[in-house]
């Protein structure tokens, strides 16, 4: 028991994996496409989740490629997972809860289940020590920031059509969830992040963790 209480953390971070989370962010998009007949929905989401990921990103080649952190909060960077769960869950919960029932309750409710799985994830990052306070709540942050504004702007989810039936969409969703963080390889986005960061700054290895506190310069 011990043995699988320590190794839930690395069970529970891989739900905030890039290749586990985007390609349910595309089904969810599908169905909103379906669902409401109309981008609205879908860009009310996309757009605020576009800029998360970008200022995400922005923010490990700023680190990785030229050094720019926050040494005295221990900050290198927004973290990716934490991100990625806080701006996709909660949408996910809310548009299948309001698809399931009209309760205003019943929805924030499942909304807010979504939120509190996003932080379970977050807290992961740190239980692994893989990432500082500072980036998961900032991570957490800017991704609930983004989950919140698009349902905010959304506007009301329709009811689904005939042809979509929300009992196969929540099979296929427990399917996926129960499958890929114990079968899917790891996620290399962080490899191409850094290749990227390299590239762009013109260094031959990474600023790391290290750095941001010896002020070590790597070789260029």
């Amino acid at each position: 028991m011990d043995y699988f209480i320590a190794k839930a953390p690395y069970w529970i971070t891989r739900f905030g994996e890039m290749g586990i989370v985007l390609p349910i962010a595309t089904a969810l998009c599908l169905w909103m496409l379906l669902s409401a007949r109309r981008l609205r929905p879908v860009l009310a989401w996309l757009l605020p989740f576009g800029v998360a990921i970008f200022i995400t990103s922005l923010s490990k080649i700023a680190f990785i490629g030229w050094g720019l952190g926050i040494a005295a909060l221990d900050f290198t960077g927004f973290s990716g997972h934490s991100m990625f769960a806080a701006g996709v869950y909660p949408v996910l919960a809310y548009t299948l809860a309001a698809q399931w029932t009209q309760s205003r309750r019943t929805q924030r409710l499942v909304m807010l289940g979504g939120y509190a799985f996003a932080a379970l994830i977050a807290w992961s990052r740190i239980e692994i020590q893989v990432h500082s306070w500072s980036e998961v709540i900032a991570g957490f942050a800017l991704g609930a920031a983004a989950s919140a504004w698009a349902i905010a702007h959304m506007g009301a989810v329709p009811a689904r059509p005939p042809l979509l039936r929300l009992r196969w969409a929540l099979l296929g969703l427990a399917g996926w969830l129960s499958v890929m963080p114990l079968q899917a390889a790891p996620s290399r986005s962080h490899d191409m992040v850094t290749r990227l960061a390299l590239e762009l700054a013109d260094h031959e290895r990474p600023f790391r963790r290290a750095d941001l506190h010896s002020s070590t310069l790597p070789a260029s």
